[in-house]
């Protein structure tokens, strides 16, 4: 049975909590990881397992039950763990169920960890190909469907190129804002191009093409092009763009590009 809030639709799926994590695990982070591959169906020993290939640890031969000593170890070792080797955890725990330890608590896993991360603002998303960067929902929501639009009319070197930005703000220990950036960009250069029938840089397209927008959007595009030239193209030592800059790019980006796409000219 589910429970009482996600039956009557109350907490973070409602209201997500603003990103407040995103290089860090926390503490309590750290436990709940240990409790939801239990719920999931993994025992102490598989799990102790799984958590000591990706720390690249040996387990403890001295521990023998599971109940309390194994458990013990494996919460130890996530405590000890940094911060982004227990992501590692994280997606090694979700291959292991999805491989068979019980495949079908892969996907409850999946749920139930995502739904952790948007109730305590941490700003990660577990997906099948494994953990991606999660901005804020605003952020989320447009290119999410910015992407799917992008693809169904049919641009899909457009839409790989959101793909590598938002891979690029994933990277890790030090994301690629830049290279989000260039990517975003590129995602709508290739789209103008298309739909205007030019080779020609989007800043000189959006030139020759002053109708493919509403005025004077046509004037903040140049605009944008010419912030990204600067900051996500010829960068100035110094003046790396900022985790806001890089977000505020790929978002507009993404959302003048799927308007392009379904204008369709």
């Amino acid at each position: 049975m589910t429970s009482f809030s996600r039956r009557f639709g109350y907490g973070a799926t409602s209201t997500p909590a603003p990103i407040s994590v995103r290089e860090d695990a926390p503490h309590e982070f750290r436990g709940v990881l240990v409790d939801l591959a239990y719920e999931c169906g993994l025992r102490p020993g598989p799990l102790r397992d799984i958590a000591c290939r990706a720390l690249r640890v040996r387990p403890d031969s001295n521990n023998w039950s599971e109940f309390p000593n194994i458990d013990r170890e494996v919460r130890e070792l996530l405590d000890d763990a940094p911060w982004f080797k227990v992501y590692d955890v994280a997606e090694a725990i979700y291959s292991a169920l999805e491989r068979g330890h019980r495949s079908d608590g892969a996907e409850d896993f999946l749920r139930e960890l995502n739904a952790y991360f948007v109730e305590r603002g941490i700003g990660w998303e577990l997906q099948v190909e494994g953990l991606r960067y999660r901005g804020p929902e605003g952020f989320e929501t447009g290119v999410k469907h910015a992407q799917s639009d992008v693809s169904e009319h049919g641009h899909r070197t457009a839409a790989n190129e959101l793909h590598q930005a938002i891979v690029d703000l994933s990277r890790r220990p030090e994301p690629d804002r830049t290279g989000a950036i260039q990517h975003a960009m590129a995602s709508l250069e290739c789209i103008a191009r298309e739909v205007t029938g030019s080779t020609a840089t989007l800043g000189d397209v959006i030139k020759a093409n002053r109708d493919l927008m509403p005025k004077p959007l046509d004037v903040a595009v140049e605009k944008i092009w010419g912030f990204t030239s600067e900051r996500g193209r010829h960068l100035v030592e110094g003046r790396e763009p900022t985790a806001e800059e890089a977000e505020l790019i790929v978002g507009l980006a993404a959302a003048i590009g799927a308007y392009l796409a379904k204008l369709g000219r």
